[in-house]
């Protein structure tokens, strides 16, 4: 069998379609990869991230070319570096004959933690998105203009003020995740974005801890205690006063203990400094 006996074959994706009816994102998801990212304390991590990719279809088109995808991804070889996401968009829209090309990134993110009091060593996990978007692509390629939002989710401790206020002893708690998205005027350490929450809520979690520490972090989460608005607050205060941060968007939800429901906040704004 030859390349010739290939030559008849039908490309369905490219015959016309009468319905006038562009579609917004076209593509695939859910696909694993070996990424590495930059790392603050030891230059890069590696990890394993879930992929989407996604381009814009004119109307004129019946379908996308699904194994393109694929194949712009693994022409970056085995391990994608992030620094590659704009000329992986500007190949998925040559590719795919598309304006736009969107690519998102999930994976865990670890960090070496040190207990407060015994300085015992563990891992933590945290959650970490990249969205990137090319606009212009097919029409400027390299010139075109690359929108870049990355997100941490962060496991938080928080202590209920009410609670507090009107117990003679004891306060509920309970963990809660904040989810924290920029955009940034330059790149911004995952870690810098990581901090800047857990100094937000009423105490950081840990993955190891002895006696000693769990006294600590007990106290300090009754020293201070917030309300799911008082963190999303706290989170939009820090955010305000880097000047590097144009956009952000915070979400905070406490997995309450003494109800059956969650509690639930949000802000989202433009800063000052990209007007």
């Amino acid at each position: 069998m030859d390349d010739n006996d290939f030559d008849d074959l039908s490309d369905t994706q490219n015959l016309p379609d009468d319905r006038q009816l562009p579609i917004d994102r076209v593509g695939v998801k859910d696909l694993r990869y070996p990424i590495r990212v930059r790392d603050k304390n030891h230059s890069e991590q590696g990890t394993i991230a879930t992929v989407q990719m996604t381009v814009d279809l004119p109307h004129h088109f019946k379908g996308t070319h699904m194994s393109r995808f694929v194949e712009v991804l693994n022409s970056h070889g085995p391990v994608l570096h992030v620094r590659n996401i704009r000329d992986i968009l500007v190949q998925l829209t040559e590719s795919l004959e598309s304006d736009q090309a969107h690519i998102d990134f999930e994976f865990p993110y670890f960090l070496e933690k040190a207990a407060p009091v015994t300085k015992a060593i563990g891992l933590l996990d945290y959650t970490v998105r990249f969205n990137a978007t090319l606009t212009g692509g097919l029409a400027r390629k390299a010139d075109g203009k690359v929108d870049f939002v990355v997100t941490v989710v962060v496991p938080v401790t928080t202590l209920c003020p009410c609670s507090k206020a009107i117990s003679k002893s004891g306060a509920h708690n309970q963990r809660g995740h904040v989810t924290f998205s920029v955009r940034c005027a330059k790149p911004m350490w995952i870690e810098e974005m990581i901090r800047l929450v857990e100094d937000s809520a009423s105490s950081e979690l840990y993955s190891l801890l002895k006696r000693p520490d769990e006294k600590f972090v007990t106290e300090r989460a009754y020293d201070n205690p917030v309300f799911v608005e008082d963190l999303v607050r706290n989170v939009a205060g820090r955010a305000e006063e880097d000047e590097n941060i144009l956009w952000y968007r915070v979400e905070a939800e406490n997995f309450e203990s003494i109800h059956n429901h969650n509690a639930y906040a949000l802000i989202e704004r433009r800063t000052t400094r990209s007007e």
